[in-house]
């Protein structure tokens, strides 16, 4: 099912894959000529940075988040996390590359005037993203502060131990060590 949790792993890898493949032109050596210490050297490694670290760190954030504060968050809002971060990031580095292939440098303290107009969709595209991460803080301010309360387990295919258990944990989770055959067979 396509809860925030997985939409966030799902752009995970198609962002890390665009990253990825761009990253297969930079191994060709006659291409690499070209590209080399330019923007889309930039547009590669963000790419492939940016989606591993913050998409795959937010899908973690929200499948987690019910079992720490005992709340669901807001599921609609956390949409909008989603949709305004891929898109905001795609606008922010996408770009680049086409820079890049344009011979824009990278490492410099300006750029050429024909180059203006691009960058300027790129900070946009970077002022986006950055405002779209206060979307996820007021989603975890407010699951923090209540909501729904959250399941034992609230995701359909969770398993293991700290499924079996109320959420957010009690402080002494178990008392005493947990019978893990019962947790096996599903009682």
């Amino acid at each position: 099912t396509f809860e925030v949790p997985m939409l966030f792993a799902i752009a995970f890898i198609v962002l890390f894959t665009i990253g990825g493949f761009s990253g297969l032109m930079l191994a060709i050596t006659p291409v690499d000529f070209q590209y080399h210490d330019t923007y889309f050297v930039v547009a590669h490694f963000h790419y492939v940075l940016v989606s591993g670290a913050v998409f795959s760190i937010m899908a973690a954030a929200y499948y987690w988040l019910p079992k720490w504060t005992g709340h669901m968050f807001n599921e609609t809002l956390a949409k909008w996390h989603f949709w305004c971060s891929v898109i905001s990031v795609n606008v922010l580095f996408f770009p680049m590359h086409f820079l890049g292939l344009a011979g824009m440098p990278r490492r410099i303290p300006d750029y050429a005037l024909q180059f203006a107009d691009v960058n300027a969709i790129v900070s946009i595209g970077g002022f986006a993203f950055g405002l779209s991460q206060l979307i996820f803080l007021v989603v975890v301010v407010k699951c923090a502060r209540g909501g729904a309360p959250a399941a034992a387990k609230p995701w359909d295919g969770a398993e293991g131990l700290e499924w079996t258990v109320p959420s957010p944990a009690p402080y002494h989770t178990f008392e005493t060590p947990p019978d893990l055959k019962e947790v096996r067979d599903g009682h």
